[in-house]
């Protein structure tokens, strides 16, 4: 008899391994998201509210800009709603990338598709007429983007003449520059008439980080109270690399400590300029390692895009 019953026991607990096992591929696989390695959840537990503040959405139905450098694969709505899944944010930012030039059907389709939790970034010509940027407003479209790094549908030239447009909504000037063009074209920066968003830390350059030129006049652009930065894409810069992105957490740090009033958190995703995709679950809780008072952390995640895109409270 005691043979048979340990049989059975033995059986049961390999029953119950593969089991254990299968739920556990189950819920790995519910966490997979498209141009995103690794499966697993973040550590840190976003709070309430909690906004990424700079996305991209792609779908090959809109046509590329002939000059555009960048052309992802499709990364739809439904694509990111997984990626939201997995980090715990419910608001967001959909940037438009430079892939599409200034034909912004494809972000304006997108924030019509997430509804009321999202907001948009465009990027337009200076001859745009006031009735579409107003048309713009009203479905969630909060500054325009200015990707100098990536060639595509914008120059330096536009960005004063565009801000003035833009001035009487309410909308500020996002930039995506390396951050020695920011030190040359600082002068002109501050006369803008708008708020100024700097994409992916300024692209402050390393190894030189908060010791170079770019990192002086960035400290300077928050002191003057009318500049913010967004906390992402920590991998355009890095030498170190993953995943503890050292470096770029010096500079993270740094940020923190001079304005978290005016600080945002981006996850980049889909990451359109890295052919090996970076695990959003490691980025998120880089955020947790850079900023490890809960309350700061709520304001970069929450209180701060409230301010800056006009979420609703």
């Amino acid at each position: 008899m005691a043979p048979s019953k340990l049989g059975r026991r033995a059986v049961m607990q390999i029953f119950a391994a593969g089991a254990t096992l299968g739920a556990a591929a189950e819920a790995a696989e519910a966490n997979s998201v498209p141009w995103s390695a690794g499966r697993e959840r973040p550590t840190l537990v976003v709070p309430p509210g909690a906004a990424d503040c700079h996305h991209h959405i792609y779908d090959h139905h809109f046509p590329a800009d002939p000059a555009a450098s960048l052309h992802p694969g499709d990364a739809t709505v439904a694509d990111y709603r997984l990626l939201q899944r997995r980090l715990g944010t419910t608001r967001n930012v959909v940037v438009q990338p430079s892939t599409y030039g200034t034909d912004n059907r494809c972000m304006l389709a997108a924030l019509a598709e997430f509804g009321r939790a999202a907001r948009g970034i465009a990027v337009v010509h200076p001859d745009i007429a006031p009735a579409e940027l107003r048309r713009m407003d009203e479905a969630g479209v909060r500054g325009i983007r200015f990707n100098l790094v990536q060639a595509g549908a914008t120059t330096i030239d536009m960005v004063a003449p565009l801000s003035r447009r833009i001035a009487d909504l309410g909308w500020h000037v996002q930039i995506h520059m390396k951050g020695a063009d920011i030190v040359a074209a600082a002068d002109g920066l501050r006369r803008l008439p708008t708020p100024i968003v700097f994409d992916h830390f300024g692209r402050i350059p390393e190894p030189e980080g908060i010791d170079s030129p770019a990192f002086a006049t960035m400290r300077a652009f928050l002191d003057s109270g009318r500049v913010w930065v967004k906390l992402s894409g920590a991998y355009q810069d890095s030498r170190i690399g993953p995943p503890s992105y050292a470096d770029i957490g010096v500079l993270a740090r740094a940020y923190v400590a001079a304005a978290p009033e005016r600080l945002v958190w981006g996850s980049d995703w889909p990451h359109p300029t890295e052919k090996v995709k970076p695990d959003d679950a490691i980025l998120l809780d880089l955020l947790g390692a850079w900023v490890p008072d809960e309350a700061t952390r709520s304001r970069i995640l929450v209180k701060n895009p409230e301010i800056l895109y006009g979420f609703s409270t």
